[in-house]
């Protein structure tokens, strides 16, 4: 049996609808105020925590992606959410949220560019 490998994201990662998305953001925005600023409403957030490993790999890997595409991408600290929507991120983390999609780890650069043609 032969696995075939293919250069697309992975589109499990990419099947929430937009309008859930924006469900979850506004649900983080009313948990964090400070991201309902324009400035931070349409950027991409990677929801995290400190001392997550996974977390700082995912960090590294969009910031040599912005090497390359301006994106504005915030870190945004489970821990700062109320134990309820704490709780739907704590064994899935790290997490990156655009305007109309969610990506869980692990990601590519491929799933990235993907977001941006999206």
């Amino acid at each position: 049996m032969s696995t075939q490998m293919t250069n697309e994201p992975n589109s499990y990662q990419l099947s929430e609808t937009k309008s859930s998305v924006v469900e979850l953001r506004a649900s983080i925005m009313t948990a964090l105020p400070h991201l309902s600023d324009a400035n931070h409403s349409e950027a991409w957030w990677l929801l995290g925590t400190s001392h997550c490993h996974l977390c700082e790999d995912a960090k590294a890997l969009i910031t040599r992606f912005q090497m390359v595409q301006p994106i504005d991408c915030l870190d945004v600290d489970i821990i700062d959410f109320d134990e309820a929507l704490m709780m739907q991120f704590a064994t899935t983390i790290p997490v990156l949220l655009t305007s109309a999609r969610r990506l869980n780890y692990p990601f590519s650069v491929m799933d990235l560019q993907q977001l941006l043609s999206e």
